[in-house]
């Protein structure tokens, strides 16, 4: 697409003498700072673009196939505060579209905003459906389709028509990626962006399938090369992953060099199907994803999330990882379930009155990790802090099984440990003050825990337990208000 290969120019204007205000910092995250998902709701396959200010994210709602007959898009200024903009497209504005209306692809050309999808499922070529094109006047539609049919209607080279990725090179040449059942194909398109070209030989599809294919392709270009990613293994398997190769033309050959972003059982489940974000003038890369909460199972139970996405210096990419933070600042909680206590997200912090034991949990499920969080204690009595390895989370005052480590308003450090009671393992003094922000660390590896306020250098607390090893993070209060901020739980 035309983002990832040719940066962006903004022009500083004066008028009457006043000098213009400054370009805002182009976003530079190691992923998203605000929590993924970073949108809520069932949505995978998400493929992004950037029109004029405004990124924009268009991916498939993950839904039963037979209820897959609109599109949402979501955009944003800055990665962190996002609009939704629903059903930019729906199959009332397609005639021969039914159902299972995925992958969205979108595109700007000819003044013209374009949006490619597939409909329908097609298992053999004696049924309607394949691949499609809609145009719009705007980014957030409505789209209309294009050409009153498919524009791919048939197998060829064995490849499904579903999943494509427009790409256009910097000669000004756009090129379509797509295919499922294992095999890739690729085809031009023409300068109406509706209509199929040939290439020099003649032929209008040319096979492009790497090792291990099995669907969502993805086109970008970097330094000269060109970059094909897709997902391999079953997209409802615990196996699926992101891999790419690199060559030297839109065509290919492209031979894998590996996969770039797979599981993590501490983080998410079935990530793939992703696509590129190029920050506009920079090399910030990110690559956005879909991916399935630890604690669920269902087929449709995605969730769209990104991460930084960094190069070698040869140009190969490094190893992604899915990590874990939450400043707040896009104003809410995705993620987050609570157990007991009022949470809300609000100010850049995450706030709760006083409760007995309100707690709130990430779906995660760590077991040697570093987290971190500021706590904000909104009076002199009670405590709040961290829990972490919590399993059996309930509401109550010591309903989980898990640790907790707090700060106290009359001045401690406490480390200890639930399972609907509670036993207290260590505790310490430290300064502590009312509507301050102080800065909590735990390090847990093993049996060993350790406790950190404020000095990062020295623990307050250093203890040895093996009641449990591994579970969920999150905050919790017991007899104060108070605030968090900037959480994050990464692995050690």
């Amino acid at each position: 697409m035309t983002h990832r290969t040719v940066a962006a120019v903004l022009a500083a204007l004066l008028l009457g003498g006043v000098p213009a205000s400054a370009s805002p910092e182009p976003p530079d995250f190691t992923t998203a700072e605000a929590g993924n998902p970073f949108v809520d709701g069932w949505y995978a396959d998400p493929d992004v673009e950037v029109y004029g200010d405004r990124y924009w994210v268009f991916p498939t709602s993950s839904r039963p196939y037979d209820e897959q007959t609109y599109l949402d898009a979501f955009s944003s200024t800055d990665l962190v505060h996002w609009t939704k903009h629903p059903n930019v497209l729906t199959t009332a504005d397609v005639s021969w579209a039914r159902r299972a209306v995925w992958a969205p692809a979108p595109v700007q050309r000819n003044g013209k905003y374009y949006l490619y999808f597939g409909a329908n499922d097609i298992q053999s070529d004696s049924e309607l459906g394949g691949i499609g094109v809609a145009v719009a006047d705007r980014p957030e539609g409505p789209y209309r389709d294009a050409i009153g049919k498919p524009l791919v209607d048939r197998f060829v080279n064995g490849a499904q028509p579903i999943d494509q990725d427009v790409f256009i090179d910097t000669d000004g040449q756009a090129y379509m990626y797509y295919g499922g059942w294992g095999h890739a194909n690729v085809v031009k398109l023409n300068a109406d962006m509706t209509s199929l070209g040939r290439f020099d030989d003649g032929s209008t599809y040319k096979e492009i399938t790497p090792a291990n294919f099995t669907e969502g392709s993805q086109m970008f270009k970097r330094d000269g090369k060109y970059y094909f990613m897709w997902s391999e293994d079953g997209w409802t398997g615990p196996n699926y992953a992101v891999a790419y190769a690199i060559a030297d033309s839109p065509t290919g050959p492209f031979t894998k060099i590996g996969r770039v972003l797979g599981q993590d059982g501490a983080v998410a489940r079935g990530s793939g199907h992703n696509s590129v974000l190029n920050v506009p003038g920079t090399d910030i890369w990110y690559i956005v994803y879909h991916r399935r909460p630890l604690s669920l199972s269902g087929a449709n139970d995605r969730q769209i999330a990104y991460d930084r996405m960094t190069f070698h210096a040869d140009g190969t990419i490094q190893p992604v990882t899915m990590r874990v933070k939450d400043n707040f600042e896009d104003g809410n909680a995705i993620g987050w379930r609570t157990h007991g206590g009022t949470w809300t997200a609000r100010d850049g912090r995450y706030e709760t009155g006083s409760s007995s034991g309100g707690k709130s949990l990430l779906d995660t499920n760590f077991a040697d990790f570093t987290q971190d969080v500021d706590v904000t204690p909104r009076s002199s009595r009670g405590d709040s802090g961290v829990v972490f390895r919590v399993t059996r989370a309930g509401t109550g005052t010591d309903a989980y099984r898990g640790y907790y480590a707090g700060i106290t308003g009359n001045g401690r450090v406490v480390l200890g440990k639930a399972d609907n009671s509670w036993t207290q393992l260590a505790s310490a003094p430290v300064a502590v003050r009312p509507n301050v922000a102080h800065r909590l660390r735990v390090e847990a590896a093993g049996p060993s825990i350790k406790v950190y306020v404020g000095d990062l250098t020295a623990p307050r607390i250093s203890v040895t337990d093996t009641s449990f090893s591994s579970g969920a993070n999150g905050v919790r209060v017991f007899g104060t208000a108070a605030g968090f901020d900037d959480f994050v739980v990464a692995h050690r």
